[in-house]
């Protein structure tokens, strides 16, 4: 299956090396560009590709709210955000907006192109770099961990325990289901199990949750 790609970046030399790269590779296919936020909305609307790869600083809409409006609704286009180290400040209001995936440019070309197919299979995919960059911001605000909930940890299978540290490390379902030797649809079930027990609201919670019960520890 062919991938459709809108990519949404304020600078052309971006938008063209990804669409140069994308030309080498049969299974991704790049329907359309925009240089603005709102006009990949219109785009979206024109096109319904199966990714955005969306920058966050744009002229006007940003990718943020962007993504917000993108991701609206059932069957809707995911996205994947793409910038760079120095905006990363910026993955929580991503994440939240409904991207599925939150990467950076300096990172190698072809895991780029991986994360790419992994949300357009489904799957959700977050730089390890900026993971770790995020739960330390996260877990050094006192008035962030006053609001969190307390993480029960009762009721973790060993299987369980095993992909809620996969996850923290940033691994998609794929990289678990390989890692673990079980398919793409267990490792799923696992993490959705995973989301009830811990009342997560979503795998960036499970992250948080993967440190705070120290299966995961920030590098010094």
């Amino acid at each position: 299956m062919t991938v459709r790609v809108v990519l949404a970046d304020d600078q052309p030399l971006v938008r063209s090396g990804l669409r140069v790269l994308m030309a080498d590779h049969p299974d991704l296919e790049v329907v359309g560009e925009a240089c603005t936020g709102a006009e990949a909305v219109r785009l979206v609307q024109d096109v319904s590709p199966d990714v955005v790869v969306m920058d966050i600083r744009m002229p006007g809409m940003d990718g943020i709210e962007a993504t917000r409006l993108i991701t609206t609704g059932p069957g809707a286009t995911r996205v994947l955000v793409l910038t760079t180290f120095d905006e990363d400040d910026y993955v929580c209001g991503a994440l939240r907006a409904g991207a599925s995936g939150f990467m950076v440019k300096d990172m190698a070309l072809d895991d780029i192109l991986a994360a790419v197919r992994v949300v357009a299979a489904g799957d959700a995919l977050i730089a390890p770099g900026v993971t770790r960059r995020l739960i330390a911001d996260f877990v050094g605000r006192p008035e962030a961990v006053a609001e969190r909930s307390p993480r029960p940890i009762e009721g973790i299978t060993e299987r369980e325990r095993e992909v809620l540290t996969l996850i923290g490390r940033g691994r998609s379902n794929t990289e678990i289901a390989a890692d673990l030797f079980i398919t793409v649809a267990t490792a799923k079930s696992h993490v959705s199990r995973l989301l009830t027990k811990l009342g997560a609201r979503d795998r960036v919670q499970l992250v948080i949750t993967a440190y705070e019960m120290r299966l995961v520890t920030l590098p010094r």
